[in-house]
């Protein structure tokens, strides 16, 4: 018998829940199947799903990480009241990541957390405290708990508690020193720079930042500098919201923290960078990427959020109208073809393709994707990051995939001629494959293929669905106003003759004050039939293969659109500003 190490033999969790005889095999295969549909961690699932309890899930991870697990009732979830713990973690960030200082000892600390494997925050705690952190295991609930009776929180409302994190935002914006001239900027040795982005103030912003952001459902985190401030902003929603920014001599700190973050030179300020971090936050993981540029008045920073639990991978629930969903549906299902995704930067193209490879995917299909970047993790699918600086293109991820027997094949983007033959010859050989193009509407999208040289006979043969897609602010549902729509609103509706009432965005905390909380997208789906195959062979114009495909019943986006209006679902304004009114 193989002789055991020192380290304590690691188990996979559902195995060990298992082993304990608190999951028997068949409770565990059901939580997979709602892991793999829904995404996040599998010990969610079990605790969703009511197999197994919030301590039972603990003590097991403790286990499997050989973590030491705490609860109220041991008794070990009383921190030293001699050691000043309370002054050295402040309430509103032990209670914001839900943790609890133990005790202390020399440059060593005992921490109590919910999520241990919630690294960035036991980073930032170290870095706060200048300790190691040394972690125990204990239920959300009691650390709550536990936090209330150390910190004499008992009571404080949602507001109070709002309240105490905007002090803490405020006092660390209070703690960074300006420099003396804007040039000692420019100066600061590599020692210099890790130290700054290392101090426990900087660690603190740029986490409150972070986490404000997703707590306002962010996509987007902007920090521009400008000549005598900083400018920070948020997009939600697909609209840029301006956030009370922190002091201008601060920027180069939370810079250099966030590229400490992603793994990037933080020496490095002429060149554009590119890097990416994960942290977990109220039990889901979150990615982030990170570009910065330089600029003018220094680097400008763009944090992307990528959160899978605000991810639809449900197709009904993306905004189809039930004619299109069975025709995109009927078209990812079938064998082989080329199917193509349009819309500008930012229309929601790679959240629709993922949703078609989440409906199709199964063991019996190999599906592999070749992206830049990889935005979301798929269970079961093949992910290959597109890196062009080591000569790994599109074109040659594709050349290598047909060596792999695939069945399905997801491009990112056709961005040039030899991309878009091997996706069409890709197709022609009995492959499905998905992609997304660049244009404005559906139509376009064969136009500009056949544009950057593909014969038009191949797509005619290869193309069996074209997708236009825009995304929608949706109305806030707490504050939307009706209203009746004057004759000129009704004649660019399309419905002169008729009595409407529509809906306009008014206002109120639920949504910000903007009126619109969440999108919807609108789509422009646009099946070959033989008579658009045969325009396509001749390579005729674009509003030529239009116009037929109107004729045979083409939904266009702005009728997709003007059906989201009457229904209540967004604003006539928002439509406009989003797609160009048709031609009388």
């Amino acid at each position: 018998m193989a002789k055991k190490t020192g380290i304590q033999q690691r188990y996979k969790l559902g195995e060990l829940l298992i082993r304990a005889g608190v999951l028997t095999e068949e409770q565990l295969q059901k939580a997979l199947r709602v892991q793999q549909a829904e995404g996040g961690r599998l010990g969610e699932a079990l605790v969703k799903l009511g197999l197994v309890t919030e301590a039972d899930l603990m003590v097991a991870i403790g286990k499997q990480m050989g973590i030491p697990y705490a609860s109220l009732a041991s008794g070990l979830l009383t921190p030293s009241r001699d050691q000043a713990l309370d002054r050295l973690v402040p309430a509103d960030f032990a209670r914001q990541h839900v943790l609890l200082p133990i005790s202390r000892n020399l440059d060593s600390m005992t921490v109590a957390l919910a999520d241990p494997l919630d690294l960035i925050t036991m980073d930032n705690l170290s870095k706060m405290t200048r300790c190691r952190v040394n972690p125990i295991v204990a239920t959300q609930s009691d650390l709550l708990q536990a936090i209330d009776q150390f910190y004499g929180l008992d009571g404080k409302s949602d507001k109070q508690l709002t309240a105490a994190i905007n002090h803490s935002y405020a006092s660390a914006l209070d703690t960074l020193s300006p420099t003396d001239a804007e040039t000692e900027e420019e100066v600061l040795s590599l020692d210099q720079l890790k130290a700054e982005a290392e101090e426990a103030p900087v660690v603190r912003l740029v986490d409150l930042i972070i986490r404000q952001a997703i707590k306002e459902r962010a996509s987007d985190i902007h920090v521009e500098p400008q000549r005598d401030r900083i400018m920070l902003r948020y997009r939600i929603d697909g609209v840029l919201h301006e956030i009370t920014p922190p002091a201008k001599h601060s920027h180069l700190a939370i810079v250099s923290r966030v590229k400490i973050l992603a793994k990037l030179d933080i020496a490095e300020k002429r060149l554009p960078q590119d890097g990416s971090f994960m942290m977990a936050m109220e039990g889901r993981q979150i990615d982030f990427r990170v570009s910065t540029i330089p600029s003018l008045y220094g680097e400008r920073l763009v944090i992307r959020i990528l959160d899978k639990s605000n991810i639809l991978l449900d197709l009904s629930q993306l905004g189809f109208d039930s004619a299109q969903l069975t025709e995109f549906r009927r078209a990812i299902r079938m064998p082989y073809g080329l199917i193509l995704v349009t819309g500008p930067t930012g229309s929601g193209k790679t959240t629709t393709l993922y949703g078609a490879l989440n409906e199709i995917r199964a063991p019996e299909k190999n599906i592999l994707t070749i992206e830049d970047p990889v935005e979301y993790r798929l269970e079961g699918v093949s992910q290959v990051q597109v890196k062009p600086h080591i000569g790994l293109t599109f074109a040659t991820g594709l050349r290598a995939f047909l060596r792999q027997d695939p069945d399905i094949i997801l491009v990112g983007e056709v961005r040039d001629l030899e991309t878009a033959e091997i996706c069409v010859r890709s197709a022609l050989t009995g492959h499905l494959v998905l992609s997304s193009v660049h244009t404005n509407d559906a139509p376009g999208a064969v136009t500009r293929l056949i544009d950057i040289g593909v014969a038009p006979f191949l797509l005619s043969s290869t193309v069996s669905l074209v997708m236009a897609q825009r995304l929608l602010r949706k109305l806030c549902p707490t504050c939307k106003e009706p209203y009746e729509p004057s004759p000129e609103l009704r004649r660019k509706l399309g419905r002169s003759d008729q009595e409407l009432l529509l809906y306009r965005p008014k206002g109120c905390d639920h949504c910000g004050q903007t009126g619109y909380r969440g999108r919807t997208a609108i789509f422009e789906a646009m099946t070959m039939s033989t008579e658009l195959r045969d325009i396509i062979a001749r390579g005729a114009a674009t509003h030529t293969l239009r116009d037929a495909a109107i004729k045979e019943g083409l939904v266009t986006l702005w009728e997709a659109g003007v059906a989201k209006v009457l229904d209540g679902a967004t604003s006539l304004e928002e439509l406009m500003s989003v797609v160009l009114l048709e031609k009388e």
